[in-house]
């Protein structure tokens, strides 16, 4: 059971129900031979999926957190390794799309309609092995150069990298004024000095390709550095950007994920006749229960973040 949705949220989510119904067909094979799904993407194009958190006024459909979440879940009914890819071009788009409607950043409108028109793919490469992944930190050393900075690391996990163009990640900058600072950026992935290394074979999720992308030396420009913090402080921007909006949409994701695995479970046993069975029917009301329960903390954690009780502590 969906939360109650406005006719417009369930537009979308009607349509990717009817996605989910496509990718779920591919994702044995995508999962057997360890493959990115590409026609996926190419079926989430052509929708105008890649757009829908994207402003209307340039060009997208303007939907907020609310209306991606229940997307999400969805899609991940069908398929949770394109979902999950999906999410980290979804939400950073959402992220920036709220600043934009604030800002009217001119830099912000150009990768935004970049992103409407087919040019910009988004991937969040942050990870690193052996650190929290919690934009506190990085391994990953930025150096001062003439105009900007030079990158040098190793990320893991770096989902949606298969198809994305350009990439959100971290460094350290230990020679900083004040300190050592946690520098967030952004990059092109065809940049000298990324490369992209195939270490992604695990036991599921295998289409996601997280594969580690190591940076050598990457030149990162003045203007592409788009926040600073000192090490290990929580940062009240990157709380109102990366945790409101990633943290749900992940969420959501493996709520659906959850969804389709019951979804599977109940026509199974159906098919079988063992819908009267009062043991299976007590589990499946607890699954039930558990989707639930995940489903509200989801959308109140998206109703706070709408309103911003969230960020004023009013909640």
């Amino acid at each position: 059971m969906q939360p109650l949705l406005t006719s417009s949220q369930r537009e979308w989510v009607d349509r990717a129900g009817e996605l989910a119904e496509i990718f779920a067909g591919r994702a044995a094979r995508h999962d057997r031979e360890n493959t990115f799904p590409h026609e996926n993407y190419d079926d989430l194009r052509a929708a105008g999926f890649l757009r829908l958190s994207v402003p209307e006024e340039l060009g997208g459909f303007g939907a907020g957190l609310a209306e991606i979440l229940p997307v999400l879940e969805r899609l991940a009914m069908g398929d949770g390794a394109t979902a999950l890819a999906f999410t980290m071009h979804l939400s950073p788009l959402g992220q920036w799309s709220n600043i934009w409607r604030r800002t009217k950043s001119p830099r912000l409108e150009a990768m935004l309609r970049k992103a409407v028109d087919g040019e910009l793919i988004w991937a969040s490469i942050t990870s690193e092995t052996g650190l929290p992944n919690d934009l506190t930190d990085a391994r990953t050393r930025a150096v001062r150069v003439d105009g900007g900075f030079e990158l040098t690391g190793r990320k893991s996990f770096a989902t949606n990298s298969s198809v994305a163009t350009h990439c959100s990640t971290t460094a350290r900058h230990e020679d900083a004024d004040g300190g050592p600072r946690l520098l967030l950026c952004q990059i092109a992935l065809d940049q000298p000095g990324v490369t992209i290394h195939r270490t992604w074979d695990t036991m599921g999720m295998r289409g996601t390709q997280s594969n580690d992308v190591e940076l050598d030396q990457v030149f990162v420009e003045d203007a592409a550095v788009v926040h600073s913090l000192p090490v290990q402080h929580l940062d009240a921007r990157v709380l109102e950007t990366v945790w409101a909006w990633a943290m749900p949409a992940f969420s959501a994701v493996y709520t659906g994920v959850a969804a389709g695995a019951l979804d599977w479970t109940v026509r199974s046993l159906a098919k079988r006749g063992k819908t009267a069975d009062p043991v299976l029917q007590d589990v499946i009301g607890a699954c039930q229960i558990q989707l639930e329960s995940s489903r509200a903390l989801i959308h109140r954690h998206a109703d706070e973040v709408t309103s911003r009780r969230l960020f004023t502590g009013d909640v």
